[in-house]
């Protein structure tokens, strides 16, 4: 039984919409673009994305799956059908870096279904494999987020935007129970909920390299026993300057693991380096 059954008042997860469960609706939603510039999503991108939202509960008060849960503040258009859709187009690619921050924001990931990223970068410039995008939320202006900014950007400048996965170890959305426009930090019984889904998503990529954004997430990811190459310093609270600069030393050494197994002996969990 999983874990979320074990939870009283919570919902089975795997359950997304009575109205959009099979992988060819899934297929059709994630076609992007228009006519002359459609883009289909693989049918191993969508299994991954169910597999990976299939882990996780929904329907908990303070903890918001953008995948199963309706948003009040999301436009019709993007309920969690259509974030789902995004996640298996943002997985379908050759990565060669799996970036984990901690867990989802009510600024970006609980909107747009992607970690790290916001609605103001999906209606204004589009993502990679995703295209420009009408308004996700009623908000009288764009949510922002400027981690999401950062971390793009720095992706950009380094030529890994097309194929670097972004996910949290706690992919769903903490908050506190009376203002969903918050962030909360997660308990530990949250946190977990988050482990499935972040050993799926190593064991889809065996040989890319898994690497934590801050301190929060690389202890996360050690407590789920994650092999993790390394971490970089979160961009927020004043740590861009060396998150970009912790990307640009990290990228330097891709080229020698792009055909190389993360050995767990090589890169314990109790001491993942830190990319200055």
């Amino acid at each position: 039984m999983g874990i979320a059954k074990r939870k009283a008042g919570m919902k089975s997860p795997g359950h997304i919409n009575e109205d959009f469960q099979s992988p060819q609706e899934l297929a059709d939603a994630s076609s992007q673009g228009t006519t002359g510039t459609r883009r289909h999503t693989s049918p191993f991108a969508i299994a991954l994305a169910l597999q990976l939202v299939g882990t996780l509960p929904h329907g908990i008060p303070g903890l918001f799956n953008p995948w199963c849960d309706y948003c009040p503040d999301d436009e019709p258009h993007n309920g969690p059908e259509r974030k789902l859709a995004r996640l298996a187009a943002h997985l379908d690619c050759a990565p060669e870096l799996i970036l984990v921050g901690e867990a989802a924001g009510y600024r970006g990931c609980r909107h747009t279904g992607i970690a790290f990223s916001s609605e103001a970068q999906l209606c204004e410039t589009g993502l990679p494999r995703l295209p420009v995008e009408p308004r996700l939320t009623r908000r009288h202006i764009l949510y922002r987020e400027s981690s999401a900014t950062v971390v793009w950007g720095a992706l950009e400048d380094l030529h890994l935007s097309e194929t670097t996965i972004l996910w949290n170890a706690l992919p769903l959305h903490p908050h506190r129970v009376t203002d969903r426009n918050s962030n909360s930090t997660p308990r530990k019984a949250e946190m977990d909920l988050g482990a499935p889904a972040m050993h799926i998503l190593a064991q889809a990529f065996p040989t890319v390299p898994i690497v934590a954004i801050g301190g929060k997430a690389e202890k996360l990811l050690k407590t789920m026993k994650v092999p993790t190459f390394a971490s970089v310093r979160h961009p927020a609270k004043g740590g861009t300057t060396e998150f970009r600069a912790g990307m640009r030393n990290l990228a330097k050494s891709l080229p020698n693991l792009r055909s190389k197994k993360i050995d767990p002996a090589q890169h314990p969990e109790s001491s993942v380096p830190h990319i200055l």
